[in-house]
């Protein structure tokens, strides 16, 4: 590490400690020269693959849209936020741990569809109908096929 004040090549570590919540690591510095003191940050770089979209063009994949299409399939279902965060950094693990540098956004959805089942039935099933090409819509059930068994059943009480 270079001094910030001399531009000297050698330092020494007079201090290490984690920070941000684990995810850093600060470092305190003095210079083998001059003896300044200053204080680095290291960060892992992870670096997410790019997400190849249905019309073959790609883009940075986005914990946000993730997020918001989630959060979108979850409206007015009774699942924690907590449970939401949890799910999402799950996929935004296993998608970090494919290694490839491109991922296509079928499969992230079929990650996130795995993720809903477990969360919400109700919200797997919006998220699957909002996600299938605008043809195939109409084929899908309304409801899972247990919900839709057990409300044709007989419409009302005896």
């Amino acid at each position: 590490m270079h001094c910030p004040f001399c531009g000297h090549e050698e330092t020494k570590v007079n201090d290490s400690r984690l920070a941000g919540e684990g995810r850093q690591i600060r470092r305190r510095r003095e210079c083998l020269k001059c003896g300044e003191r200053f204080t680095t940050f290291e960060t892992a770089e992870l670096i997410m693959p790019l997400v190849i979209k249905g019309d073959r063009g790609r883009e940075a994949f986005d914990e946000g849209k993730l997020r918001a299409g989630m959060e979108k399939a979850l409206e007015k279902r009774p699942v924690p936020r907590e449970q939401i965060d949890e799910a999402l950094s799950r996929i935004v693990h296993r998608v970090r741990s494919v290694g490839d540098r491109e991922i296509s956004s079928r499969a992230i959805g079929e990650l996130v569809m795995e993720e809903l089942r477990h969360l919400d039935e109700v919200a797997g099933t919006r998220h699957k109908r909002a996600s299938a090409p605008t043809s195939s819509r109409d084929q899908l059930p309304l409801l899972p096929p247990d919900t839709a068994a057990n409300d044709a059943g007989g419409g009302g009480k005896k």
